[in-house]
């Protein structure tokens, strides 16, 4: 089959792809390659050469629906896309082709990478969330796929652009994930049947826990000393190549983003957006307000005791009630601190039983049922302490999913390549902001100690981040650090109509 110029890239994608499974279902077999041809790859296009864009490369890259090939990346950090680049192709051989003049380390290298693919291609979006809406809206004009990792939106001013955008891609029949894979989880969604079917009764209280110690880029010292540590070369790959020069503002704040509100949304948004979406797909809703409390009574994590205190916008520890407009609840416990109990999970408790949403980590969920509210710690089989152990018979248990479970990273990915191939609608980007707005909507209430509704987190005018698009590596950064190189904190209950002053 080759590629008619008067015909349309995402009908050729489609037509390839029928006649894929056409052959597949004459062969009996599984369905092979769509095609060999160069028209008939999809081609990716990589932004944000990071760990979490690294590995959603490697997700994509492994899809076995057709030929899929690494053909651009991007980044403000030449030593993060290298690393990446090798990473990838070690793994990948024949799937990377990447030349150096399709290597672009700048702000603007997204446009760069995006340049390089075709109606029916794909851009990864794995920079930090601020830069979002920037780089999907220049998709959208060049008539791009997107992949996106969560959360797509860091505050009210955010999401409302998200959700305008997410009509505009769907106006140009754009497909468009966002990295919730757990949403494909095949354990989490005959739960879901299940709940919705009515085995929990009505659904009454969900709780979700996140749990551990330190964690990313969470906490940081002062800029100076992180510089020596870089410098020494004891930072390690994540905060850049050792004996660098001095680094600026802007750089240092994005090396670290998870330690500042306008990067990431901090380590809530980052961290317990999967548990919350999760809990909220199950209970088929959005909550309408959120009341919380939290706090940094004691940490000294990653500054030397003699160099001062970190200087990073998060709390330690988040309790956070959510409301849904029936009245029933999530609680979510979230603790980041080193030496206290560890947990991870969420749980879906209904007039009848109770429903185990997830029980370690991510993936797998090992999904269950218990009849009434007493379950046994089994139910936390996934954990590696147990999974060597012989287990007693669990009580009140009345299903369970199968065993092993797909992983969720990789379904996302299979169903975001099949809906090019197949040309079925695919738009994930309004249920994606929503839950990002919800996640900020519980942090803004621990941040301010207020009780904070949908509406009004939708509707906040603090923009963490105004003229992102616009940011430069030497220009000034978002955020302002006063003469001890420390960073607005959030005060609850002094600061109340913003997360910080």
């Amino acid at each position: 089959m080759h590629y008619d110029s008067s015909q349309s890239r995402r009908d050729f994608l489609k037509n390839t792809s029928a006649a894929a499974l056409s052959a597949g279902a004459l062969a009996g077999a599984t369905i092979p390659a769509v095609h060999a041809a160069q028209d008939s790859t999809v081609q990716i296009a990589l932004v944000g050469c990071g760990g979490r864009g690294t590995g959603a490369a490697q997700n994509a890259l492994s899809v076995q629906n057709g030929p899929i090939k690494l053909v651009a990346m991007a980044d403000v950090f030449d030593d993060r896309l290298k690393t990446s680049h090798k990473a990838l192709a070690d793994k990948f051989e024949g799937q990377i082709d990447v030349p150096n003049d399709r290597k672009f380390i700048s702000f603007d290298g997204y446009k760069n990478a995006i340049d390089c693919l075709r109606p029916g291609d794909v851009a990864i979006f794995a920079t930090p969330p601020a830069f979002r809406w920037v780089h999907f809206k220049y998709a959208i004009e060049k008539g791009v796929n997107v992949f996106m990792e969560k959360p797509v939106t860091v505050d009210g001013p955010s999401t409302r652009k998200m959700l305008a955008l997410a009509e505009e891609a769907k106006k140009k029949n754009l497909k468009v994930a966002v990295g919730l894979m757990c949403r494909h989880c095949k354990a989490r969604g005959e739960l879901f049947d299940r709940i919705q079917n009515g085995e929990l009764g009505d659904l009454i209280t969900l709780r979700c826990y996140r749990m551990h110690g330190p964690v990313g880029s969470a906490f940081s010292p002062p800029r100076q000393i992180w510089q020596q540590t870089v410098s020494s070369g004891e930072g390690g790959r994540k905060d850049g190549p050792a004996g660098g020069s001095d680094v600026s503002e802007v750089a240092f704040q994005i090396r670290r983003f998870h330690s500042f509100l306008w990067a990431s949304g901090g380590l809530y948004s980052d961290f317990y957006i999967h548990n919350i979406d999760e809990c909220c797909w199950m209970k088929n809703d959005w909550p309408v307000e959120a009341q919380a409390s939290g706090g940094r009574n004691y940490r000294n994590h990653t500054t030397p005791l003699d160099k001062g205190q970190d200087i990073d916008q998060n709390f330690d520890n988040y309790s956070v009630e959510y409301t849904f407009k029936d009245g029933a609840k999530l609680l979510l416990y979230g603790r980041t601190m080193a030496g206290c109990h560890d947990q991870f999970a969420s749980y879906a408790h209904g007039s009848k039983g109770v429903g185990v949403i997830s029980t370690s980590s991510h993936t797998p969920a090992y999904c269950r049922i218990y009849k009434g509210q007493k379950f046994t710690a089994t139910a936390r089989a996934g954990r590696r302490s147990e999974r060597n152990q012989a287990l007693p018979p669990e009580e009140n248990l009345l299903w369970k999913c199968q065993q092993p479970e797909p992983n969720p990273y990789d379904l996302e990915w299979e169903d975001l390549i099949r809906a090019i191939r197949q040309d079925q609608p695919y738009n994930e980007v309004e249920r994606g902001a929503k839950a990002s707005l919800v996640t900020s909507m519980g942090r803004m209430a621990a941040h301010t100690g207020q009780i904070i509704t949908y509406d009004q987190m939708l509707n906040c005018e603090h923009e963490f981040a105004p003229g992102i698009d616009k940011l430069t590596m030497d220009g000034p950064a978002p955020l302002k650090a006063d003469a001890n190189g420390r960073y607005p904190a959030p005060m609850p209950g002094i600061v109340t109509d913003r997360e910080y002053a």
